[in-house]
């Protein structure tokens, strides 16, 4: 079954061979990508910055292992936002923690296999309930696979957003004592790590957006003046490629 289109204009991000290379840093802040050594994956990745993720994950999938990182990506973005079937939803993020793990076989020192295995199976633990998850041990997987990937790139703020969205849900879910004492899980050090990834990607929609969704959830009312900021800094963010816009309408309808 395909995959549902970009509900937004395209056209500001079909980036070329040579704009993307000058943009990638600004783009890969978050990631920290490397610039792709194979043409194949270029293109990949034009599909993905443009919001063509199907074809950006298909195009990844056929490098091979190589190509799994902007597979992954494609992937779990397009699951994120724009599948509304939770069924298709969960199987998406099934097939990226399972690639992942060959990944993390084959390229045990490339982070990108440990972030997306992590994030993918924190995503599917929030669609299958977080408590039933914990019960599995996905969070002892969602843990290992985030200390691995900061351990390899320090600087990656993505990792650093998705830490903080593991000791946010599960002091929310199970409770400060339980969380902390079984799952090391710790709302300061959630903070933390939202804000480690506001300094390494001040532009980042998404850095903004999840903090703002922390402090919520743990403090709620006593919190919201700065929720209410981080939202309008979110929603000021100007989008750079199809992901971010869809990050920054996130933050625009928390608003609303």
């Amino acid at each position: 079954m395909a995959w549902n289109s970009y509900p937004y204009p395209q056209d500001a991000w079909r980036y070329t061979p040579e704009t993307l290379q000058v943009h990638w840093q600004r783009l890969h802040a978050g990631d920290v990508e490397p610039w792709p050594q194979r043409a194949a994956l270029v293109q990949a990745w034009l599909a993905y910055h443009a919001g063509d993720f199907e074809s950006a994950a298909r195009q990844g999938l056929a490098v091979g292992v190589p190509g799994y990182s902007v597979a992954h990506k494609a992937t779990c973005v397009y699951a994120t936002h724009l599948e509304p079937d939770e069924a298709r939803k969960l199987a998406l993020f099934e097939e990226v923690a399972e690639r992942c793990e060959r990944q993390q076989a084959e390229q045990p020192d490339d982070a990108a296999g440990y972030y997306w295995h992590a994030y993918s199976l924190g995503r599917y633990a929030l669609g299958i309930s977080v408590v039933k998850a914990l019960a599995q041990g996905v969070g002892a997987k969602v843990r290992n696979s985030l200390n691995r990937a900061v351990t390899l790139a320090p600087l990656h703020a993505d990792a650093h957003i998705a830490f903080g969205i593991y000791h946010t849900e599960i002091i929310d879910k199970v409770g400060a004592m339980i969380g902390s004492l079984t799952y090391g899980a710790n709302k300061d050090d959630g903070y933390q790590h939202f804000r480690t990834a506001l300094a390494l990607n001040p532009e980042s929609p998404s850095a903004h957006v999840e903090f703002a969704r922390a402090l919520t959830m743990l403090d709620g009312d006593k919190k919201l003046a700065e929720v209410l900021a981080l939202y309008e800094q979110a929603a000021g963010l100007q989008a750079q490629d199809a992901k971010e816009r869809l990050e920054v309408e996130d933050a625009v309808d928390e608003l609303k």
